[in-house]
């Protein structure tokens, strides 16, 4: 309450604190290094912290450390937090708070969480699969999805504030939050992806909150295929397990239910399906779970939707957030195509490439995107995100290999040849999207 309105310094806005950035390191630490995260913390801030500015939102890896980091340190990972009064990657060291994140990953991969069989069956049902936190399946996810929203950060500040709010000991009476988030959207735009990669950078983040964390994704259709008739006793089977593991509270979980529309399909919808009485029993256990679970502070719920018309309204109503994600913009499929160049260029498939030659989005709008030598391959680029309009995060993502694999004869290519490549294979891929769409006058010449 404090800050509210401010002194008369604030209102003239030379309040120092608003000037101020946190920036988050995160520093992944090898297993087999021997040195105390504390030692490795103190080291890297002294590093960091030497000259008169710091770049954010960049990722140094182990070669660009100095020596006595290396194989101690494989990579630190540097970003500034939304809210600062620049959007400027170079930071003045006196002008930052630095907040370290010292981290190892999880090797051993997922573990599939089975439910015993309903009646008796003995066979066991493969309700969910279970990661600990932070994964090395998940490495690098966070930094490689691109939206045209601000949601990554969006979903960062709820959690913060509803840790904040539970911290503080609001009264839940009086102002409510679930902790229960949906990502609804088409195909194929990342919403699973941002699921997943918001548990790991949360289990980052909070490392020094929880012990360990937990990302737990529910098999919605085995749950709701096998034993139709018992499904709403499989959910509460299963919530009754999640229970147990929100009871640690050193450990942050977070629970992830794809395609929830399987589980919370709308009662009124469910009236005329083969066994409507099971149906609406079913999200009744659920809602009835997702009640009982927001008890607890360290759990997350997290649930994405291709046919969010479909969800029971009371479930839409649990949800803290309810955010659309689209199919990307020309701008985000700039910045993806962008991204996918520069992989291709770190592992030497692409053997020309030059940051002056191909400018970030944000350097291409500062030209006005005026043509010269300076700008001609990323205008390429930037009309072959225009050409790309219409397709999914997942299907832009698979362009540069199909690219790859149908046009260079001879590794590595040259970048203005993968440009070149890249746009074939694009037309080719709307013309076979077409053909499925649209049955060839042979195949119906076939069929007479």
């Amino acid at each position: 309450m404090e800050n509210i309105g401010g002194n008369m310094q604030e209102r003239n806005g030379h309040d120092d604190h608003h000037d101020q950035y946190t920036v988050h390191v995160e520093i992944l630490q090898y297993k087999t290094s021997n040195v105390s995260s504390t030692s490795l913390e103190e080291e890297i801030r002294v590093y960091l912290l030497q000259g008169s500015s710091l770049t954010t939102d960049v990722t140094l890896s182990e070669q660009e450390l100095p020596n006595t980091l290396r194989g101690h340190v494989a990579s630190i990972n540097i970003s500034k937090e939304m809210g600062g009064t620049s959007d400027s990657k170079h930071v003045p060291t006196r002008k930052l708070e630095l907040v370290c994140h010292v981290y190892q990953l999880e090797t051993g991969g997922p573990d599939v969480e089975e439910l015993q069989g309903v009646g008796d069956d003995p066979e066991g049902i493969p309700a969910a699969t279970q990661w600990l936190l932070p994964s090395a399946d998940f490495h690098g996810l966070w930094d490689s999805l691109i939206y045209d929203t601000d949601i990554k950060d969006q979903l960062l500040r709820f959690v913060s504030t509803a840790l904040l709010f539970s911290d503080r000991g609001v009264d839940k009476n009086i102002i409510s939050w679930n902790r229960v988030v949906l990502l609804h959207g088409p195909p194929g735009t990342g919403k699973t992806s941002l699921c997943r990669a918001l548990a790991q950078k949360l289990s980052i983040r909070l490392g020094q909150r929880y012990t360990y964390g937990q990302l737990i994704e529910i098999n919605s259709h085995s749950l709701f295929s096998k034993w139709f008739s018992e499904s709403g006793k499989l959910v509460q089977k299963l919530f009754s397990k999640l229970q147990e593991l929100v009871e640690d509270e050193n450990a942050l979980v977070c629970v992830l239910i794809d395609e929830v529309e399987s589980l919370a399909r709308s009662r009124s919808s469910s009236s005329a399906s083969s066994d409507p009485g099971d149906a609406i029993r079913v999200v009744n256990a659920l809602l009835t779970q997702l009640d009982q679970i927001k008890r607890h502070s360290n759990v997350l719920i997290l649930t994405t939707s291709n046919i969010s018309g479909t969800i029971d309204l009371a479930f839409v109503d649990r949800a803290d957030i309810k955010h659309f994600v689209g199919l990307p913009s020309q701008a985000a499929i700039y910045q993806i195509y962008h991204s996918c160049i520069i992989e291709l260029s770190k592992v030497g498939l692409i053997d020309d490439y030059d940051p002056c030659h191909l400018l970030t989005l944000r350097q291409l709008q500062i030209t006005n995107m005026v043509e010269n030598e300076a700008t001609k391959l990323s205008l390429q680029l930037w009309n072959i995100a225009r050409c790309s309009a219409g397709l999914s995060g997942r299907s832009l993502r698979r362009m540069p290999f199909l690219a790859y694999s149908q046009h260079v004869r001879r590794p590595p290519a040259k970048l203005p040849q993968f440009l070149d490549s890249l746009l074939i294979a694009l037309e080719k891929h709307k013309a076979d999207e077409d053909s499925i769409k649209q049955p060839t006058t042979q195949t119906a010449a076939a069929s007479t």
